[in-house]
């Protein structure tokens, strides 16, 4: 070979390994910004989508406020005209269709019973109670029986769908009051209803059997 072609084998062998050490980071570790911009995308998605399921399925569980205080007590079948196919009518709640009037009720005479106590709560708003009456000896309750000072109609929230379940307790003798705020939250509500267990003269087993009829309102 000789000394010209030499001499252009060890120029271009100097100018590739140059270009070959242009770089300060191993082959390989540099990650693209699309890249980084495409996990970190993955990433919020799954997150949110996490936090999706994760809040629905709270929300379903928190829907279901089945309560099971009164589990051993004897039940009776309770009936109301204005509870249809688990749904309640118009008329009893306090939105621009309704008329505010507590929803008819009937049972039979439960035997021992002297007076009964009626609640009425929406399960989805912390039992919030919206009809809370005691001293009652009818068996046959009208439409509108109640008083405003005992009964406030169903309004949930425009176009959301709550329930509302209504308990009548037969009870041996009156209590001393029957407890719960009307119109409001009622989170202690089952010890509200177990309470009525003691009667007035303090005397406990006053509870004898209890009816509940549950439905659903939607505020359209």
């Amino acid at each position: 070979m000789n000394k010209k072609k030499l001499m252009a084998v060890i120029l271009a062998s100097s100018v590739m390994a140059g270009l070959a050490g242009c770089s300060s980071e191993p082959k390989g570790t540099e990650v693209p910004s699309s890249t980084t911009s495409e996990t970190a995308v993955t990433t919020e998605s799954t997150t949110e989508e996490t936090a999706s399921e994760t809040t629905e399925e709270t929300t379903t569980e928190a829907e279901d406020n089945s309560i099971d205080f009164l589990e051993g007590y004897e039940t009776f079948e309770v009936t109301s005209n204005d509870l249809v196919d688990g749904v309640w009518a118009d008329v009893i709640s306090n939105t621009d269709v309704g008329e505010d009037l507590s929803p008819d009720l009937s049972w039979e005479p439960v035997e021992g019973a002297e007076v009964y106590v009626v609640y009425m709560v929406d399960t989805n708003a912390w039992n919030w109670i919206h009809w809370k009456a005691g001293d009652i000896t009818d068996t046959e309750l009208p439409e509108g029986f109640a008083s405003s000072m005992e009964y406030v109609g169903p309004y949930p929230p425009t176009d959301s769908t709550h329930t509302y379940d209504v308990y009548v307790i037969a009870l041996r003798a009156p209590v001393e009051r029957v407890k719960g705020s009307l119109d409001a939250q009622n989170p202690n509500f089952d010890q509200f209803i177990t309470g009525l267990d003691e009667d007035a003269e303090g005397n406990t087993g006053n509870i004898i059997a209890y009816g509940r009829i549950s439905g659903t309102f939607t505020n359209t």
